[in-house]
């Protein structure tokens, strides 16, 4: 590795199936995808790379694709209440000092923010945190549970030498709430090979099922259009909503629920797809999108990430369910629309997400805090 280029470490404690490609854990998201893709790539780039993982049974050390992983904690282990400093804050702690990065990088808001935020202030090393959604600057829509965590989330932010952000309603946010001028990187995909939409396919919608996701808004859009096939992708956080959701789609036979799908196998899932829908309500900047993209899929949301190509909308806008209705069949029944707003799409993929259109981002701000600590 070139000595003249910082040591990296991603602090990314769910990002082992995504990075190794593990089918038998069913979680999957979109930070965890977005790290493992820039390790990756930072690693390719002569880069030291490392990342910080929970222990889900994986060898100390061991390297995938040049990406040396260390193991924190177990998923579900320690008791209630203690395990927040043992083992958690504990071995996460642990991990970095074996990680040994000159900066140390995080996605997503919770504790551990304050942690990695911690951990540099005492060993004068650098952090750089980014942001995976809207709510990470939003006190009142925060998606951390405890007052405790996001008060230490808070604490860590405001120390992170670096906040990167996805869109430009983070840049304001950012900066209002936190008074913290932050550097904007879009987000990245790199597709496999052969990908492709398939003009005849069906309606597509992937998340984690969580309720401000609103999964119940595709159900019923489905529902209100019964000529087109509709699949829905997701594991849910515990297993009461995961089974009402299941009982929902038994009466919406266009609707074909599948469940959890490992992320190693989630490509094929858009190669079938013809259009996207999300219906969250607020995101940061989902992978999905991209996925959807780079095949020239058009995507039908309640949000919108900003995206846009010659001063032309990427994303198909709606604020109703009966304007998502319309949008949808609009662009099931007209080719050309279809033709149009996918290629549109593509473009925007190939000229502001691809992974060369934005590792010369990142890069910037890791040779400028390296250059800094020197």
């Amino acid at each position: 590795m070139n000595s003249d280029k910082p040591s990296l470490c991603f602090v990314a404690l769910n990002a082992w199936p995504v990075l190794s490609g593990d089918r038998s854990i069913k979680t999957v998201g979109g930070a965890e995808v977005q790290q493992s893709i820039l390790a990756r790539a930072f690693v390719k780039r002569g880069y030291r790379v490392s990342m910080i993982c929970m222990d889900y049974g994986q060898p100390e050390g061991v390297e995938i694709e040049g990406v040396r992983v260390f193991k924190a904690h177990t998923p579900q282990g320690g008791f209630p209440v203690l395990r927040f400093v043992y083992p958690r804050f504990t071995s996460i702690w642990a991990a970095m000092k074996r990680a040994d990065a000159d900066i140390y990088y995080q996605r997503s808001c919770g504790a551990h923010t304050g942690y990695v935020a911690a951990f540099c202030r005492r060993y004068g090393r650098k952090f750089v945190y980014a942001a995976a959604h809207d709510a990470d600057f939003d006190p009142k829509r925060s998606v951390i549970p405890y007052r405790r965590d996001k008060v230490i989330y808070a604490w860590g932010l405001r120390r992170a030498h670096a906040i990167v952000v996805q869109n430009p309603a983070q840049v304001d946010r950012c900066h209002e709430v936190y008074d913290r001028e932050p550097v904007p990187v879009r987000s990245c995909y790199v597709p496999p090979e052969n990908f492709h939409a398939d003009p005849r396919g069906y309606v597509l919608w992937i998340a984690t099922l969580r309720k401000w996701k609103q999964p119940e808004v595709f159900i019923e859009l489905a529902r209100r259009l019964p000529q087109y096939r509709f699949r829905m992708v997701g594991g849910a956080d515990g297993q009461e909503y995961f089974d009402a959701l299941r009982s929902m789609v038994e009466s919406v036979p266009n609707l074909e629920f599948a469940g959890f799908v490992p992320y190693a196998d989630i490509e094929r899932e858009f190669d079938g797809a013809r259009l996207f829908v999300n219906t969250s309500e607020f995101e940061g900047f989902p992978n999905t999108f991209l996925q959807a993209w780079a095949r020239g899929i058009p995507t039908v949301s309640f949000v919108d990430p900003g995206s846009s190509v010659n001063g032309d909308a990427v994303v198909n806008r709606v604020t109703t369910l009966d304007e998502m209705a319309s949008a949808v069949q609009g662009l099931m029944t007209d080719d050309a629309a279809w033709r149009e707003t996918g290629a549109r799409c593509a473009t925007c993929y190939a000229d502001q997400h691809s992974l060369e259109a934005v590792t010369g981002g990142y890069e910037a701000i890791f040779e400028g805090l390296f250059a800094s600590h020197r």
